[in-house]
């Protein structure tokens, strides 16, 4: 019942221009990145101040709504999922079962959106402290959001100032085909030098020459402009 009233809200706030904008947007046209995704024409903001509105929400309903064949109830869905893990701090068999559920729909978290918006709140979360193989393994992935995921998870090891399951994922990705693994790469990277630009610095110095320039541009968009001249020409 709660997933049905939940649709039909969501359904009901959906915008025609918007939606018709965010298939564009979002590149779902034959052949690219989001082919066949549909869109109700939600912006993020209203999806967050729905989401207030179901505080007891499960997660069985969650798992119902990732299913859905509409970006934005897919992407209330993960912001759900992030909820119910917040409430959960205190219970860590209950983040676990979250935690499964994620990675056992993975199909369904297919978006950079979608991606951006829960894996660092919920496996960044989950393993920080935990042995994050799994990362490496969603790294190695044949799945274009699998490998987003994992370096999108990273974020949360990065604001903690734990910068090396970041630096090996990066490395893992560097030769990555794809520009939306290109522009996570180089975004972490960047929040690497935020937090630390001599453990950013040693990592560019390295790799800087082979990295894809989407990549590099990301990486070095807070340098000074004389340092991002100098690496895009190879001088450093």
């Amino acid at each position: 019942m709660l997933v049905e009233q939940i649709t039909a809200q969501l359904i009901n706030a959906g915008n025609p221009d918007i939606a018709q904008h965010s298939q564009r947007f979002f590149k779902t046209a034959k052949g690219e990145y989001g082919e066949g995704d549909k869109f109700i024409g939600i912006r993020i903001p209203v999806l967050r101040q729905t989401l207030k509105l179901y505080q007891n929400a499960t997660l069985k309903e969650a798992l119902v709504l990732l299913k859905h064949e509409y970006h934005e109830i897919r992407l209330f869905a993960v912001l759900l999922l992030v909820q119910l893990f917040e409430q959960s701090k205190k219970d860590e068999a209950k983040q676990s079962e979250i935690v499964k559920a994620y990675l056992a729909n993975t199909h369904y978290i297919n978006s950079w959106d979608i991606v951006d918006s829960s894996a660092h709140k919920i496996l960044g979360k989950f393993y920080f402290n935990r042995n994050k193989s799994i990362l490496h393994q969603l790294a190695l992935s044949s799945h274009l959001w699998e490998r987003r995921m994992a370096m999108m998870s990273t974020y949360t090891f990065i604001k903690n100032h734990q910068f090396d399951d970041a630096l090996i994922l990066a490395e893992i990705l560097l030769h990555d085909k794809h520009d939306l693994i290109h522009k996570i790469v180089g975004w972490m990277l960047r929040e690497v030098g935020n937090k630390n630009k001599q453990v950013a610095e040693r990592f560019l110095q390295k790799h800087y020459q082979n990295m894809p320039r989407t990549m590099l541009r990301y990486a070095i968009e807070k340098f000074t402009k004389v340092e991002r001249t100098a690496y895009l020409k190879g001088q450093m």
